[in-house]
């Protein structure tokens, strides 16, 4: 009997709102636009704007990805691609829909955006393949 007393105040509270919280990964938000991950400059053929990403779980990001066309990049995060839900990539006034990325190679300069939220906590590395002894080399740390 106590239970339906406490109804017309649940509903009350409801009306009100205080039920609707929003989650920090709330999907239907803007994504955290990323620091750009530039590939090669005028310096160096070698050079990696970026060699860290702290990211969290839940949350939605957005990374653009620069080659300066310098030489050949293939951009490749296999460990990393399988602890994201990869939302889409958008490259050349393209939107590509895949489960998973397996490489961006650009062949010259050009960039793509990648769309994801994390779903697996760890550090996971990133690369240009073939190229991380000369220093193209980082990590997505995921809490």
């Amino acid at each position: 009997m106590r239970t339906f007393k406490a109804l017309p105040l649940l509903l009350i509270i409801s009306l009100l709102g205080v039920d609707q919280l929003h989650a920090a990964g709330d999907l239907t938000r803007r994504p955290v636009a990323l620091p750009d991950l530039v590939l090669g400059n005028d310096d160096s053929d070698y050079f990696m704007s970026q060699n860290e990403y702290q990211l969290e779980t839940g949350q939605a990001y957005q990374l653009r990805i620069v080659s300066n066309g310098q030489k050949e990049y293939a951009f490749q995060a296999p460990e990393f691609a399988t602890s994201i839900y990869l939302r889409k990539v958008e490259a050349g006034g393209v939107e590509v829909k895949a489960v998973t990325l397996t490489e961006l190679e650009f062949e010259d300069a050009g960039e793509a955006e990648i769309f994801f939220v994390p779903v697996k906590p760890g550090k996971f590395r990133f690369y240009a393949k073939g190229l991380e002894g000369k220093g193209m080399l980082g990590h997505f740390v995921i809490k």
